[in-house]
């Protein structure tokens, strides 16, 4: 039994190790995403204004870009503008028709100066780009779907990176026990031979390395797991054990080619006031987006800069058909059946926000260790196979380290 474990680690680890190292360098700077592209990005995330202006109405501002370039919708407009800043709204292309396919934007993301109007800059989100503009929706893109296309509405990069996921999910189990493979030879398990150097270390850094963070690793192949297969396989597995809210994202099949919407925003931001009222949700309305692939309207409400959701279970979202402007789906923090609140820690636990940033510093190391695991086990792999040919070629079997009984590793996935 243990021979087929170590040698089921062995491939399994070697199988996701390149795309757990880049998800893992990738996670440790994406958990700082805002700060960092808000620094390489002044442009797009402040603005000045003259002395006493006052901000227009971000519906106002809005309309406005869709008047001056009438081959774009305003898909994401934040409601609450934070002082000194700028509005960054998320666009996409109406369809052409004289072609019957959508206009040729170059972008998908406008700032504007939210007292004059006037657009400081544009971006493609996710664009295969190192640029300044560009490299942190590069690197976000990366992490969890390889910038793999989609074909048609099937995203296969994300659904690759899930299958990663999983796999490294399962193989982290099986770390776990071969890491122990008696009751003597449990405080090596734990221990660091910093003084040995070279492979030993690497042995350690590996085998150690994942025992000691294994408990925290979890929650992160967990939730890697779900941010990247929630229809496909979460979903419905914890719907066995416990009800789920009503999700359009879940019960609705996207369209490729979009759902045309006609209820106007206005109206659906007062639907959304109204009933936020009802729900006594407590906090002040912060954003507005439409899925055209869905259908669906989504009212968030948060203070003006944390749409990221920074500290607990995230922002509450409320959600209203786009044609009708009817209630279709919620998802509200702290609220519903047990499977309702797994499924809100997903997204917290997975980025570190649950605890603001201590989460997030913590959430950074996981990322880096994520990275450490899958290299030195690739070293492990290499050095074992170099003493089998070696060994080979002189016509005996190749020497058994002391250790290698020992072979390790939960590496988890940012």
């Amino acid at each position: 039994m243990r021979k087929l474990l170590v040698l089921l680690h062995r491939w399994f680890g070697l199988g996701v190790a390149l795309f757990l190292f880049q998800a893992g360098l990738t996670g440790a700077l994406i958990a700082w995403d805002h700060e960092i592209d808000a620094l390489l990005n002044p442009e797009l995330y402040h603005a000045e204004s003259a002395p006493g202006a006052t901000p227009l109405a971000p519906l106002e501002l809005a309309e406005m870009l869709e008047q001056r370039e009438p081959r774009l919708e305003v898909t994401f407009l934040p409601l609450a503008i934070e002082p000194g800043h700028a509005l960054l709204l998320g666009v996409k292309p109406r369809i052409d028709p004289g072609t019957g396919q959508p206009y040729e934007l170059g972008y998908d993301q406008v700032a504007m100066n939210p007292t004059t109007g006037a657009i400081q800059g544009q971006r493609e989100w996710g664009k295969i780009s190192l640029s300044r503009q560009q490299v942190m929706p590069f690197l976000y893109k990366l992490h969890y779907s390889l910038h793999i296309p989609e074909v048609g509405i099937r995203p296969l990069g994300l659904w690759f990176m899930g299958v990663v996921a999983v796999v490294w999910l399962l193989d982290a189990f099986i770390a776990l026990w071969i890491s122990f493979p008696n009751r003597k030879a449990w405080k090596k398990s734990f221990a660091f031979r910093f003084d040995k150097g070279g492979y030993r270390l690497n042995f350690d850094l590996h085998r150690s390395g994942g025992v000691w963070a294994w408990l925290l690793l979890m929650p992160l192949a967990m939730t890697a797991v779900s941010m990247n297969l929630n229809r496909e396989l979460v979903r419905p597995i914890v719907s066995v054990f416990s009800p789920l809210a009503e999700s359009p994202f879940a019960s609705r099949t996207p369209n490729p080619g979009g759902y045309e919407r006609s209820a106007p925003r206005a109206a659906v931001i007062e639907r959304g006031v109204a009933d936020a009222q009802r729900l006594e949700l407590g906090r002040p309305l912060g954003g507005l987006f439409y899925s055209p692939d869905f259908g669906v309207y989504g009212v968030g409400f948060y203070e003006a800069g944390k749409d990221h959701g920074d500290g607990g279970l995230g922002n509450p979202w409320l959600y209203y058909d786009g044609k009708t402007g009817d209630s279709v789906g919620s998802e509200l923090p702290g609220r519903g059946s047990a499977g309702d609140l797994f499924m809100q820690l997903q997204f917290p636990l997975h980025s570190g926000r649950i605890l603001g940033v201590p989460g997030r510093i913590l959430i950074t190391l996981l990322a880096l260790i994520v990275s450490m695991l899958s290299v030195t086990g690739v070293v492990i792999w290499a050095k074992k196979r170099r003493q089998r040919v070696v060994a080979e070629v002189k016509g005996a079997r190749p020497a058994r380290a002391p250790e290698s009984s020992v072979v390790v590793r939960p590496e988890p996935s940012a």
